[in-house]
């Protein structure tokens, strides 16, 4: 199932964690990136983020990437994405 905004799924030692996928530097997946530990690098441009906040660790990107809370529910992985809200 595709999200809007994708999202990435990642098993740290066991625990779960969801970030956007999208490198906020220049549109990569962050999926197809490199992981070490419970850091995810891009692939495109080497910028580093971490899987459990979405916290940017190095250039060239600046920004975060939103983390999602995850639930595990039996097998299943559950990611809460909020709702856009509508404006008023």
């Amino acid at each position: 199932m595709e999200t809007e905004p994708p999202v990435a799924v990642f098993n740290v030692d066991g625990e779960y964690f969801a970030i956007d996928d999208t490198c906020t530097h220049d549109q990569s997946s962050l999926a197809d990136g490199y992981i070490d530990g419970d850091v995810v690098e891009c692939a495109w441009h080497f910028a580093k983020f971490s899987i459990r906040t979405g916290v940017v660790l190095s250039p060239p990107a600046t920004r975060p990437v939103c983390a999602y809370r995850v639930q595990l529910r039996g097998d299943d992985v559950m990611v809460d994405i909020p709702q856009p809200e509508e404006p008023a």
